[in-house]
């Protein structure tokens, strides 16, 4: 899939998929009732010639919260920030390094609200290659790239179940490789599936 053909996907009307929060798989679940707080992630797609990527971080152990998880770039958004376009653009630049310059947005992905009480504003850009990514030794473990191709697959979208604070929780996963990405990350590439992927027979 090519940036040309992921920019007109995303101007398509929204469909009723997977995707909008992680209380997806736990509908039971009871969301917290305090107001959500604003943030915004970048899913950067690189226009790879073999291929479109998306990158993707590993959180340092250290973090107070998802420590160790994959993620995408993106944090809360500041008071001084116009847009979730600008929040995700500011916060990739500190996290992992990549001008805004070589950023291309393409569209928005559905608000995703976490179970931590965000409501999650995904950002779509298409990233050109050729940049040395520069992770911030703090928050960033390791910055690594996944193929499109693998996350649109619908056989690389599982269910998984556990435990969260006490109450059986369920989750998208996409493990690949020694990366277990799952939770708000995979709730969200759940998402960008539906958006990207043809309309079934009677959507269309």
């Amino acid at each position: 899939m090519r940036p040309d053909d992921i920019r007109a996907r995303l101007m398509q009307p929204v469909r009723p998929e997977w995707g909008h929060s992680d209380y997806d798989l736990t509908p039971d679940a009871r969301p917290d009732e305090r107001p959500l707080k604003p943030a915004a992630v970048l899913v950067p797609i690189i226009d790879r010639p073999e291929g479109p990527t998306v990158l993707l971080t590993r959180r340092t152990a250290h973090l107070s919260s998802h420590a160790g998880q994959i993620s995408f770039p993106g944090g809360r958004a500041e008071p001084e920030d116009p847009s979730p376009e600008i929040t995700a653009l500011r916060e990739t630049e500190e996290e992992v390094g990549i001008d805004r310059e070589i950023i291309d947005i393409v569209g928005r992905l559905d608000t995703y609200r976490t179970v931590t009480n965000y409501a999650v504003t995904p950002v779509v850009g298409i990233v050109r290659p050729g940049f040395a990514p520069s992770p911030d030794p703090y928050e960033v473990a390791e910055v690594f790239e996944t193929p499109l191709a693998f996350l649109l697959d619908s056989r690389n979208h599982l269910r998984h179940s556990g435990w969260f604070n006490g109450t059986p929780r369920r989750w998208w996963a996409m493990p690949f490789g020694e990366y277990y990405i799952w939770g708000a990350t995979a709730g969200m590439l759940m998402n960008l599936h539906a958006r990207l992927s043809d309309p079934k027979p009677e959507d269309a």
